[in-house]
């Protein structure tokens, strides 16, 4: 069924990655052995380590006693602990606090670095009793340790802002796109990096982005799928009776044609119009008339938009055509469910206005779709649907990605975007049973969006189901941020699952108050899986279950692989070098055993190097100036990279230092202008190369023996690109227009000993295949190789190879082979060519099997055979020695760098 990807509240099924990158974990803080709980244990532990921190991420079983107003008393609690908590209390600032029914309190705090947000960056304090008999019962969350980012940026806004905009795909929608600045954020991890956060709309593709550009750079350090990343600007409507508006009573037809009772409000004309006083939070239902969705999306209603309306208190068809009955009785069912159930006054918590704006449209097409944006509820519909707040189910999951904004925040992406989805998946489902008194045996119950489609059966329709029993053992979708937010529908029902199997096993109430107190009370933006399972455990605590109830929801999440640790049950078969790496910059290099990335570890963000034998510690290379080390590659022994950003002036390097750390780094070439771009950096021996761009003409560079870098010949109008480097011959991809015709690209190798071109293969396209272009150029085995792409993408990539004398170009691998690339990466080492497969998105929806794979072929020609069996997500591929290569993999839910020896042949 077609979904439209739009913010994290979006149903869609279409559409992690954490943020947090580490060298190194510190030291467990006496993290409970490993293993299954004893029979009449407590299955929650005392205390959990935290991940890439010296913060724990979890401490229970406190009786500490803490008088005073809570949060005082709570910043004092940690900061009588600085061996426990290992917390600069003076990072801390005062989110909010939350009350229980039962006199509990919690109190969350923000870490800020410098007086900045540190994103995910949450720590949370409970309390029982008050006054003088007030206790600590427990604390933790995220606190990030060893931050040293700076707090000023040292790029002009402007060029952040150009950086931003830079993430549109397409050129042509910049200039009427926008940036809207958002503040500066600390990203985690190593010694964190200071960025501006920008959310950046294209409104002609209807579309948003979150990006975060590294402030002392200028280049972009994380970029997703907009979310709903603070409260939207208040709507322009919470109407009251002092806006001259009077409760009143009407009834309206619902999407199916049945009449409804509904709670309205008179004007002063004497009109009716959807807007429910008879709560606390005042319930305003407007009609978008068909206007684009994303007119509504992250801003306030606009003032020509009015509230669904009648000049009577009975309402025409239309009002239940568009959506507007159901929206509006079913945000009154999901308050009042909220408010009785759980004691929470609105999606806010503080009996905030709910608005819901129903009968947008995509750019005037039918919209299929829901989300929630911030401050209100979106809805659509489409041919063979429903209007979507016809279903309780799915608005209430609307409604509750808005509670879990304002309570955990889980950020949008990976497991806590899994999670985020998960719970508004419980709580939709819950709210519907609740409502329409479903039992748990009921198999609709289970079901959600069921009641969605005009004709089939409740099971075809459904979008996702709670009893589907999947496991991150056999179903985690590994895969990087690009898709579907790094799997935050796909995986959403591992954990809804667990949730539902524990409204089945405990009684309703109490199962949704445990995951209602675990959301509001314990968990944080960046938490993953095992947190979410140690926050339901400790919550299931607080409320008094019994040691029997806990090892029941303990079981639950047993059930469906969410235990500590099950990253390692995915029988991978690659070597794990490095965890964690998620830097959008991160491409790894290998020669000789030895590996190179940009990764952040105990000494900051920085370029790293280790083996791939994993002995030592990795040695950092990058000198700490406050610039951005990247696109770094080595021969083995020495390694060559481009230096960014830092200090006004700093302008672009092109740097190099031996692998071993222990000689100095030095300069190869410099500019400051502006105007010029530092590229391709490759390294051989004695020789460096590189290219640089200046009023849009790119030209190779050589430094010979340790000599200053000289402009190597390109006729004028042609442009070099993808350079490669290896004992004495350098190849660059040559590219010009040829008269009024398509661009012309012919590979082209370079003598360092002659000093001139040696070899140009211009034809590189046989006869009848049409006009192509090479891409990723290698050199390897004494042979040129390279990827030969269809202009008109209708066959995959061929992979050609050549002698280096520039004849007789063959193919090592045909573009109408099943296995052929599907991507523009290349890598290959003397014996073999590794590439990468991607995959069209199945109709029936991402699975690991069609996730990018690594496939390899013999130098020489042969049969091509899967390089590794990991199920996951393969990125990055990089050649060392014989049929050795390392890549970025997720497999595991995060993206690691790892290595294999030789092909695993057929998975």
């Amino acid at each position: 069924m077609p979904r439209l990807p739009r913010t994290t509240g979006t149903f869609t099924l279409g559409a992690a990655a954490v943020v947090t990158l580490a060298l190194a974990v510190p030291p467990a803080l006496a993290l409970p052995a490993a293993g299954a709980p004893a029979p009449d244990a407590d299955p929650v532990p005392a205390l959990v380590a935290g991940t890439d921190t010296a913060a724990p991420q979890l401490v229970t079983g406190l009786s500490d006693p803490a008088p005073g107003d809570p949060a005082p008393a709570a910043l004092a609690h940690l900061a009588a602990h600085p061996d426990r908590y290992r917390i600069d209390t003076g990072e801390l600032a005062e989110l909010g606090s939350t009350q229980g029914p039962d006199g509990r309190r919690t109190v969350r705090f923000e870490q800020r670095h410098g007086g900045i947000p540190v994103l995910g960056g949450q720590y949370l304090v409970h309390l029982t009793g008050q006054g003088a008999g007030q206790k600590v019962r427990s604390a933790g969350g995220r606190y990030f340790t060893g931050l040293t980012a700076p707090t000023t940026p040292a790029v002009p806004a402007g060029t952040l802002r150009q950086a931003a905009l830079a993430e549109l795909p397409d050129p042509r929608s910049r200039d009427a796109a926008t940036a809207e600045d958002l503040g500066a954020v600390i990203l985690p991890g190593g010694g964190g990096r200071l960025a501006e956060h920008y959310t950046v709309r294209d409104p002609a593709a209807g579309t948003a982005r979150e990006v975060y550009v590294d402030a002392t750079t200028g280049t972009v350090a994380l970029a997703h799928d907009a979310r709903a990343p603070r409260p939207a600007t208040a709507p322009a409507t919470t109407a009251t009776t002092a806006d001259g508006l009077q409760p009143a009573t009407g009834t309206a037809p619902d999407a199916h044609g049945r009449t409804a009772p509904v709670h309205i409000a008179k004007r002063a004309d004497g009109t009716y119009q959807f807007t429910d006083l008879t709560r606390p939070a005042p319930i305003t239902t407007y009609d978008a008339d068909g206007r684009d969705a994303g007119d509504f999306d992250h801003v306030p209603v606009p003032a020509d938009a009015l509230p669904a309306s009648s000049p009577t208190p009975d309402f025409p068809a239309a009002t239940g055509e568009h959506g507007a009955t159901d929206a509006h009785v079913n945000a009154g069912i999901v308050y009042d469910f909220y408010r009785d159930r759980l004691g929470r006054d609105g999606l806010d918590g503080k009996g905030g206005a709910i608005v819901s704006v129903v009968n947008a449209s995509d750019g005037g097409k039918p919209f299929p779709n829901a989300f929630w944006d911030g401050s209100k509820m979106v809805y659509g519909s489409g041919p063979g649907y429903y209007p979507f707040s016809a279903a309780l189910d799915v608005a209430a999951h609307e409604m509750t990605h808005g509670v879990v904004e304002h309570t955990a925040d889980l950020f949008a992406l990976g497991q806590p975007g899994a999670m985020n989805e998960g719970i508004s998946d419980y709580f939709g489902n819950a709210i519907e049973a609740t409502a329409r008194g479903l039992s748990m045996d009921d198999p609709a119950a289970a079901l959600l969006g069921e009641g969605l489609c005009r004709s089939g059966t409740p099971q075809a329709c459904a979008q996702r189901r709670l009893d589907d029993h999947r496991t991150t053992d056999a179903d985690y979708l590994g895969t990087r941020y690009e898709i579907d937010q790094g799997g935050a529908h796909y995986n959403s029902t591992i954990f809804s699952g667990a949730l539902w199997d524990i409204r089945r096993t405990l009684d309703p109430l109490t199962a949704d108050r445990v995951v209602y107190h675990a959301l509001a009370d314990y968990l944080t933006p960046l938490d993953d899986f095992t947190a979410g399972r140690d926050a339901v455990l400790s919550a299931g605590r607080d409320l008094g279950l019994t040691k029997r109830q806990l090892r029941s929801v303990a079981a639950a999440f047993d059930a469906h692989g969410i235990t500590p640790g099950w990253q390692k049950r995915l029988g991978t078969d690659s070597r794990t070098l490095l965890q964690n790496v998620s830097n959008g910059m991160a491409t790894p290099a290998v020669a000789r055993g030895h590996w190179l990335i940009l990764g952040d570890g105990p000494a900051g963000t920085g370029l790293y190097t280790g083996t791939v034998d994993g002995r030592g510690t990795p040695v950092r290379l990058s000198p700490e100036d406050g610039r951005i080390h990247s696109w770094a590659t080595t021969d083995g022994t020495n390694a060559v990279w481009a230096a960014m950003g830092g200090p006004q002036g700093a302008g672009q390097e092109v740097l190099t230092a031996p692998l071993s750390g222990a000689g100095p780094v030095r300069g190869v070439f410099r500019s400051t202008s502006t105007a010029q771009q530092l590229g391709n950096a490759r390294i051989s021996g004695t020789d460096i190369a590189f290219t640089l761009t200046e009023n849009g003409h790119t030209r190779p560079y050589l430094s010979h023996d340790g000599g200053a870098p000289v402009p190597l010949p390109v006729p004028e109008g042609h442009n070099a690109s993808e350079l490669a480097l290896k004992d004495g011959l350098l190849a660059w991809n040559e590219t010009w227009r040829d008269g009024d015709g398509p661009l012309v690209t012919v590979p082209t190798l370079y003598s360092v000993a002659a000093g001139k071109v040696t070899a140009r293969y211009a034809e590189h396209a046989p006869a009848g295949t049409g006009p192509s272009s090479a891409t990723s150029l290698t050199l390897a085995g004494g042979r040129l190789l390279w990827l030969d792409l269809p202009a008109d993408h209708t066959r995959r990539a061929t992979i050609r190879s050549a002698p280096l004398d520039g004849s007789g170009i063959t193919d090592l691998l045909s573009g109408g082979s099943p296995n052929a690339p599907r991507s523009t990466a290349l890598t290959a080492s003397d014996q073999a060519v590794t590439y990468r497969v991607d995959s069209d998105k199945p109709a029936g929806g991402w699975t690991n099997a069609a996730l990018p794979k690594l496939w390899q072929v013999p130098l020489t020609g042969g049969t091509p055979q899967r390089l590794s069996c990991d199920r996951g997500g393969q990125y990055e591929a990089a050649a060392d020695q014989g049929t050795r290569v390392i890549w970025l993999d997720a497999t595991t839910g995060r993206t690691d760098l790892v290595v294999r020896d030789r092909p695993a042949g057929t998975c």
